[in-house]
């Protein structure tokens, strides 16, 4: 299940993909437009502008903007950005492995397959969709 927090991250990425192309988008016009928290979605802009998915300009006419085109950011991007491993278990991350504390023997153990699918699963569907289906 992903967070609240990458939830509206996405939520926010719809509405800077539809406006792709006309200039920067004004935070509460986010905030209100997608019904986010403005304190919190400040600190998801942030963080998704620190990761290189946006880009912002300061003052008059300011706001975010995509850094790049929305058919080359995926849902696994922004996923990982604000939650970390989509994996459901650490041992099967692909970019956050880490062994499991409980596990004697990960060759041996009946869960990590399951665990792989799992996540293999939830892979292609995040990996597979862009920002680029908000506007279609």
């Amino acid at each position: 299940m992903i967070s609240k927090k990458a939830k509206y991250a996405l939520k926010a990425l719809k509405v800077l993909t539809e406006e792709h192309g006309k200039g920067p988008v004004l935070i509460s016009h986010i905030a209100e437009r997608e019904n986010i928290p403005k304190k919190f979605l400040e600190a998801i802009l942030l963080e998704l502008r620190n990761h290189g998915i946006l880009s912002s300009q300061k003052g008059k006419g300011g706001g975010y903007l995509l850094r790049v085109e929305p058919s080359r950011v995926n849902f696994a991007q922004v996923i990982r950005v604000i939650d970390g491993p989509i994996a459901p278990t650490p041992c099967v991350s692909l970019h956050f492995y880490v062994k499991c504390d409980d596990c004697i023997d990960e060759a041996t153990c009946a869960l990590r397959p399951v665990m792989e699918q799992v996540r293999d699963a939830n892979l292609g569907v995040y990996e597979g969709t862009t920002l680029a289906i908000f506007v279609k």
